[in-house]
């Protein structure tokens, strides 16, 4: 189906013509009723000629008082039809309402001129034609008509058609963000709500994502008709599973799991209001309209009128704080509203819904510069360069598509122009940790990681192929320098001495005396075991590296099982060398024990 959304005046006919298009009733409150005027949405369709597909209404409240219900009817509906009565011509409520389509950058509609029996239209259609030519909605086609006496009806329903033809065709596979504007329960059914969808489809057995939480979609209807699937775009009624009726309201909005970030921060751009040639002033506090939400938010400026990244001093690129985190994607369009002087401040281009914390001094202006070269159009590429480093999950979930040649490791992306900034990175911090710690092997994979500032560090093998990264290599944990000479001259020389103090016995670990005689303490001796140049089998038991094949040659001639005694006697050794020494072989699986506690060779 196609869906159009009215605008306009309060009692200047949009339910009347409704009812007269539709045969049916779009106001569905006795209240409503009651009054003469719709207070909440009102919903109804009617099949047009030369069109094979019905078009529904959302007849919107055209009362001062209820333009919150009047823009969540609207905002998430492709087209309007505005309408101005004959007998009273453009009224303050037009010129509201047509400010919050122009912000919401709504481009097609049709001009319904109603009461056209009761005074000359053309007069009202005039001045109409001229406040819409200022707007996004540009010169109209107009029609002149009377729900009274069904007078231009025909010439309304064929302009209809016109109208919903030109309309651009939905993306049917696109992620669903279904925007909530009714809720209610059903006898036996349960929870049902209500919306516009707008791209997408939806099949029973679905689950969406509500908030934090998924439900399950149990019964779809469209046009009063159950429906498996609903395409596209459509006024969908869905059952749901998992979910009561005080957890899901107006504004709320269910989406495909997984494919659409919250956020309650958002970088955007704000135009002027309609007719205005400055960007307005925007008070601290507003109310920010997308879809059927309104949420409270506060506002940031990032740039002024007339910087370098808005030489026109037409636009603002501020920060938004909402006061609910709301599924939004770069490129969705809004408005802000200050509710209290009851006007619309300007349209919303979202450019960001995952901002970088401003901590510094300086960074909100320096991120409006950032942000001057975005249209909010979601791009992998241009999404890469300014963050370097993302989740797959959030770029999917901003709706860009990852190219298959990004560099990534465990789920995360890197820009490629930032790795070589982070090759030359670590080789600094590498080099820096080896004049500061020259005992080390390197600088551990862990510190490299948080040094350049990598969430993962899966991410420093990326680092590591890049040619500026090709001085160093990686092993055992750690990242040094390929050039890089081991162990400082004074603890290889110390290491020397004892190698060859155990060349001749090399199960006579040297004592605690001979090792600090030569300068080995705790930090060289750790760093000489590191290198290899050494072999601890025990607290303050140190032996050449290759100590526990030559144990395993002499025990080998022993006959199995051997005691302690029999395995001292034959390495050359002392009780104090030899029980570690065995507890060692044990743990490398070596060893074995018996029954009895005797030595066993695997």
């Amino acid at each position: 189906m196609r869906v159009v959304a009215t605008a306009g005046h309060v009692d200047h006919g949009k339910s009347t013509l409704v009812r007269a298009l539709t045969g049916m009733e779009p106001d569905r409150w006795a209240e409503e009723r009651r009054r003469g005027m719709t207070i909440d949405l009102g919903f109804a369709w009617t099949t047009l000629p030369a069109l094979s597909e019905p078009v529904a209404f959302v007849d919107v409240p055209g009362h001062e008082r209820f333009v919150t219900q009047m823009l969540a009817g609207v905002g998430p509906v492709p087209a309007t039809m505005f309408v101005v009565a004959a007998d009273s011509g453009w009224m303050p409520q037009s010129t509201e309402h047509l400010d919050a389509l122009d912000a919401l950058g709504v481009r097609d509609g049709l001009l319904v001129v109603t009461r056209s029996d009761l005074a000359d239209p053309e007069l009202a259609r005039d001045e109409a034609l001229e406040h819409l030519s200022e707007s996004s909605l540009g010169r109209l086609p107009a029609v002149c008509v009377s729900g009274a006496t069904g007078a231009g009806l025909p010439e309304l329903r064929a302009a209809l058609s016109d109208l919903v033809s030109g309309l651009p065709v939905p993306d049917l596979d696109a992620d669903v963000r279904l925007w909530v504007d009714r809720a209610f329960t059903v006898r036996g059914a349960g929870t049902v709500v209500t919306g516009t969808l707008g791209a997408g489809t939806i099949r029973v057995g679905d689950e969406l994502a509500l908030g934090s939480r998924t439900v399950t979609v149990r019964g779809i209807q469209a046009l009063g008709e159950s429906v498996d699937p609903v395409r596209a775009v459509a006024r969908v009624a869905l059952n749901l599973r998992g979910v009561g009726l005080d957890e899901v309201g107006r504004g709320d909005a269910l989406t495909t799991p997984g494919r659409w970030l919250r956020g309650d921060v958002v970088d955007v751009r704000v135009g002027p209001p309609r007719g205005a040639s400055a960007a307005v002033e925007l008070p601290k506090q507003v109310m920010l309209h997308v879809g059927s939400a309104a949420v409270a938010a506060r506002v940031r400026p990032l740039s002024r009128p007339g910087a370098p990244d808005d030489p026109s001093g037409v636009t603002r690129t501020v920060r938004l704080t909402l006061r609910e985190p709301l599924p939004l994607r770069p490129g969705d369009h809004a408005l802000l509203r200050d509710p209290g002087a009851h006007r619309v401040l300007g349209g919303v281009t979202v450019l960001d819904v995952r901002p970088p914390a401003l901590r510094r001094r300086g960074a909100a202006v320096a991120r409006a510069g950032e942000l001057a070269g975005t249209e909010g159009v979601p791009d992998a590429a241009g999404e890469l360069a300014r963050r370097r480093l993302m989740r797959r999950d959030d770029l999917v979930a901003l709706g860009a598509e990852v190219p298959a040649d990004v560099p990534a490791a465990g789920g995360w992306l890197v820009d490629p122009g930032h790795l070589p900034v982070l090759a030359r990175r670590l080789v600094e911090a590498v080099v820096a940790h080896g004049e500061a710690q020259p005992l080390e092997a390197g600088l551990p994979a862990k510190a490299a990681a948080r040094a350049l500032e990598l969430p993962d560090p899966r991410l420093l093998d990326l680092v590591l192929a890049e040619p500026g990264a090709s001085s160093l290599t990686a092993a055992g944990g750690r990242v040094r320098r390929r050039d890089a000479g081991g162990l400082p001259d004074a603890v290889q020389a110390a290491v020397a001495a004892v190698r060859a103090d155990l060349a001749d016995a090399p199960f006579a670990a040297p004592e605690a005396y001979r090792l600090a005689e030569l300068g080995l303490r705790t930090r060289e001796l750790g760093a000489a075991v590191t290198a290899g140049a050494l072999l601890k089998v025990g607290d303050g038991i140190y032996l050449a590296p290759d100590a526990l094949d030559v144990a395993v040659a002499r025990l080998a001639d022993l006959p199995s099982p051997f005691t302690l005694s029999e395995a001292r006697q034959a390495l050359g050794t002392t009780r104090r060398v030899a029980v570690p020494l065995l507890e060692h072989l044990a743990r490398q699986g070596r060893t074995r024990r018996d029954d009895e506690g005797r030595h066993v060779l695997r």
